[in-house]
């Protein structure tokens, strides 16, 4: 059997996933959670096989959780969920180390079926995720795309620089490059820009 915590917000889904998983595979679900930073909790209490959970969830999103667990457990097996396999996010999540993404509107039966193989070792990432993954548009260099990920939480340039362990002169320049590659005047509008072009 491989023991699983399942993450994500949609409540009808998570409870189909939580029902269906062990039918379709040998799979036990050792807890839910309704958001990434329950997700976090969840998975340091029950020390699952796998942790399955949704990309994009309100507050702490999936990357962010995973990122969290990471700190504590280096080794955790993760498999995402995702309905939109944006341009960057996958860069992201390989980076991450995350070991599978599989697409929302997979059959139960699939999603069992990856979780297993990342449990034995291997790696699975959808066709049509990878396709989307590969279609990346984005003129900005993941140091530019970090700073604007930050600036799109309000912080100031010195609490980016902290944040982000750079020179505030630095962040400045990453800014000032971002500003440029998406024709913007201030951070916040680059930042809203990247984000409507699905970059973030």
């Amino acid at each position: 059997m491989t023991s699983v915590v399942l993450a994500d917000d949609e409540v009808l889904l998570r409870k189909a996933l939580a029902a269906l998983l062990p039918i379709d595979g040998d799979v036990t679900v050792l807890a839910e959670a309704v958001d990434g930073t329950d997700a976090v909790r969840a998975t340091l209490e029950h020390r699952p096989d796998v942790l399955v959970i949704d990309l994009e969830m309100p507050g702490l999103d999936g990357l962010g959780a995973v990122e969290q667990v990471r700190r504590e457990l280096p080794e955790q097996v993760v498999l995402m969920l995702t309905r939109h396999a944006r341009p960057g996010v996958l860069r992201r999540a390989l980076a991450l180390g995350i070991q599978g993404f599989v697409s929302k509107s997979a059959e139960p039966a699939h999603i069992a079926s990856v979780v297993g193989m990342l449990h034995a070792g291997k790696r699975w990432i959808d066709p049509e995720v990878s396709a989307m993954a590969v279609m990346d548009d984005c003129p900005l260099t993941d140091r530019e795309l970090d700073v604007l990920r930050v600036t799109r939480d309000g912080y100031s340039v010195a609490e980016i620089a902290a944040q982000l362990h750079l020179a505030e002169g630095t962040v400045r320049n990453y800014l000032s490059n971002a500003m440029q590659k998406t024709q913007t005047s201030t951070r916040h509008a680059a930042a809203r820009y990247a984000r409507e072009h699905d970059w973030l």
